[in-house]
């Protein structure tokens, strides 16, 4: 099976990419939709009332909730960028594009927490293919019971 995607110009199409991920690994989803420049959260500069970009378009912010293990929450931002939430750790600004691969680096076991002695600390390590990694200091406090079956 091929898991690479085309390039995913709307959140509309990252959505769908997350629907073919969330059919492939039996998962639930849930999808949030705000549609519009006064119901996205990165346009906080619009004026009341004020629904459009200024080229007239109507800015796409989506709410992906994932269910099973590991939990796994996507905001889609209209500028093409997302903040993934894994285990209740926050890797911001992701590439749209790099998100179903994200997800399924997740689910195929391609996760884990990298641990050392000195500075003390763990940091959450997610591999993606072509030599691509995103990593994210995790307290030793969040830890959660998939994050801890993880640890190198």
């Amino acid at each position: 099976m091929d898991h690479s995607f085309p390039h995913l110009p709307t959140t509309e199409a990252a959505v769908t990419a997350l629907r073919e991920i969330a059919r492939e690994f039996h998962l639930e989803i849930e999808v949030t939709h705000d549609i519009g420049a006064d119901r996205t959260s990165r346009r906080s500069h619009a004026g009341l009332g004020v629904t459009t970009d200024p080229d007239g378009s109507l800015p796409h912010e989506a709410y992906v909730e994932l269910g099973g293990t590991p939990r796994i929450d996507v905001r889609l931002f209209p500028e093409d960028d997302a903040l993934i939430t894994l285990e209740g750790v926050e890797f911001h600004d992701i590439p749209r594009d790099e998100v179903p691969a994200f997800l399924r680096s997740c689910y195929t076991g391609l996760v884990h927490v990298h641990g050392k002695r000195f500075p003390p600390g763990y940091r959450l390590v997610v591999s993606l293919p072509g030599d691509r990694t995103y990593k994210e200091f995790l307290p030793m406090i969040g830890l959660t019971r998939w994050l801890s079956g993880r640890v190198r």
